[in-house]
Order: structure tokens, then C-alpha cells, then sequence
């Protein structure tokens, strides 16, 4: 928790638990085979054994908003009926482990934005809803207005059993009161890049400006946090437009270290961390102190009882006081 003029700020992907790719470029005939493969990818990668250690960490830090992404829903669907057989809703699924933790934390804001429902070979349809996430420590002193969300307007569309989907990404953001000061706060996840895929990049650029004349084009003082997936060393063109704007990375001003927070194999059981790239970030504007900022989830022993990954990001954490 935190003094009462600064307030402490966490992002962190916490992995929908597979990778997607098996299932792009599909045929029909191959779709459901594809779609079995990556639930079950889902399944071992254990969310609700994950959350535990993602709780364990928001429980050392205590943050007072907490921004994620990859926050998803997954569902087994009775295709006849579309009746939910079983739901995985990562948000629940946290919230109720930050309850036995004694740590009450409520949903402040959530953008919905990938929703796929495609059928398994196992007759079960399986949906996936993708979202990104503002929740808060509950009876803070922080007040919470003017909530907004939106799905970016640029997005890659992909082909999935030859039919075209939509990869979708957004923002969510919310105005914050502290001490009688305002500012807003805004949680995205940008479009990943691939040299494969030609359109990521423009793509990718094109949702950072989304943000700096949607969100971004405010006379308060702002906060940017999410996984831009654009790397913070000065080769990441959106990384680079967000400082070009104005905005200062809390982790030049006061981390220690290089600060990684990506990536983790996908199933989340590699031995040692192979995290090697810095992509998940707090950033902002205006007149802003920071006073600490830390990574966590990224330490050995910050693996679960059966040896998971917390996530394949590691999450950050900063402490920032408005003057």
C-alpha cells in the first residue's frame, strides 16, 4: 500500500496460456485438430495453478491498480446448444485468490477484444475472449471516473479455417482523484511484431498513435502501462514514438538493472528464465515522482509447486507520486 500522495501501479501480462499460430492458415479440415491442440496447451499451462503465484506476487507488492492483459476467458461450448460446459475466467479466477490472500481488489474497467469461437476435435466448440483489464484495491483513497475502452481501429486480419478473424487489440483507461489531483491512467497491449507477417509493424505503429490522439490527447497527467511489445532499447519504433510524445519510462528514472519482462517459453517450464527483451512498461506525462519501480514473477522462486512460470512475462511495478 501506499503513502497517501503516491500510488503504486502494476501491468502484467499474465498469457491466455497457448500460443494461437497452430490454428492460422488453416483449412477447415485441419481447423478442429488445430483447436484440440491448443486447448490442451491451455490446459497444462494451469491457470488457476499460475494464478496462485501471480497472487502471491500482487500480495508482496500490494499495488493499488493493477493493469493486465491477457486476462482471457476460455470456454467449452456444447456446439448444439452453445451452452457452457466449462468457463476458465482469468479475472475470477485471480480476484478469488487475491480474496484468500485477504486482499480485496474489484474491476475498475474491461476491454474486450479477440473473440473467436471455433470447433475441437473432440466435438466441443471452444471459445476465446481475449481482454486487457484495470482492477483496484478496494476502500483506497483513490476515486475513479470517466471510464473508457476501446478496440483499436487497426487490427490484422487472419485467416483461421478458411475464414478470415480479426486479431484484435485495445485500451481501457480511467481517471484517477488522489489527494485532490487527477490523472489518467490507460492499460493496453499493442500488436506483436513478426517479420513474417509483413502489416505487424504498421499495424502495431498505427495502434500507438491510437493511443496518443485517443487517451493520450488529454491536458491531465497520463500513465501508459500494458505490453507494447515494442522494445525499449531504442530499436522499437513504438516505444520511440511514445518518448518522442513526451512520455519518460519509470524504469530509466528508477530501476535497477536491465529490467526484462519477456518471454518465458510458451508452456511456461523452461528451466532457467530466458527473458530477454523489455516490453512491458510504465510510462508517463506530466508531473509525476517516481520512487521506485520493480519487476517481479521472474525469480525461481517465484515458479509454481509444479514448476510453472508465474507467466511468460514478468510483471512491473512502480510507485509514483503526483505533484
Amino acid at each position: 500500500m501506499s503513502s497517501h500522495n503516491s500510488v503504486k501501479i502494476m501491468t502484467w501480462n499474465i498469457y491466455f496460456g497457448a500460443v494461437l499460430t497452430p490454428a492460422v492458415g488453416t483449412t477447415p479440415e485441419e481447423l478442429p485438430q488445430r483447436v484440440t491442440e491448443i486447448f490442451r496447451q491451455f490446459q497444462a499451462t494451469n491457470f488457476p495453478v499460475r494464478s496462485r503465484a501471480i497472487a502471491d506476487q500482487i500480495a508482496r507488492k500490494k499495488p493499488d491498480i493493477i493493469g493486465l492483459q491477457e486476462a482471457a476467458i476460455w470456454q467449452l461450448l456444447l456446439p448444439q446448444k452453445s451452452k457452457v460446459v466449462v468457463e476458465y475466467d482469468f479475472v475470477s479466477i485471480l480476484l478469488k485468490e487475491l480474496e484468500k490472500r485477504g486482499l480485496h481488489y474489484e474491476v475498475i474497467a474491461i476491454v474486450d477484444t479477440s473473440d473467436v469461437t471455433l470447433p475441437s476435435s473432440t466435438g466441443f466448440n471452444v471459445r476465446f475472449l481475449d481482454r486487457d483489464v484495470i482492477v483496484a484495491r478496494k476502500n483506497s483513497d483513490l476515486k475513479f471516473s470517466n471510464i473508457q475502452t476501446k478496440k483499436f481501429d487497426a487490427f490484422l486480419p487472419i485467416l483461421v479455417g478458411g475464414k478470415l478473424e480479426k486479431l484484435l487489440f485495445g485500451w481501457a483507461s480511467v481517471d484517477v482523484k488522489i489527494c485532490g489531483k487527477k490523472f489518467k491512467l490507460v492499460n493496453t497491449h499493442l500488436q506483436p511484431v513478426s517479420p513474417l507477417i509483413p502489416l505487424t509493424l504498421q499495424i502495431q505503429l498505427a495502434q500507438a498513435n491510437e493511443l496518443l490522439r485517443g487517451p493520450g490527447a488529454t491536458g491531465l497527467p497520463v500513465v501508459f502501462i500494458g505490453d507494447f511489445n515494442s522494445n525499449s532499447d531504442g530499436s522499437g519504433p513504438s516505444y520511440n514514438l511514445m518518448i518522442n510524445a513526451g512520455f519518460e519510462d519509470t524504469w530509466n528514472i528508477a530501476g535497477k538493472g536491465e529490467g526484462l519482462t519477456c518471454c518465458q517459453d510458451a508452456d511456461v517450464l523452461n528451466l532457467t528464465s530466458q527473458l530477454f527483451v523489455r516490453i512491458d512498461l510504465i510510462l508517463f506525462r506530466g508531473d509525476f515522482k517516481v520512487k521506485k519501480v520493480d519487476v517481479v514473477g521472474e525469480e525461481q522462486k517465484d515458479r509454481t509447486s509444479t514448476a510453472l512460470w508465474p507467466s511468460d512475462h514478468a510483471g512491473v511495478v512502480a510507485e509514483l507520486t503526483l505533484h
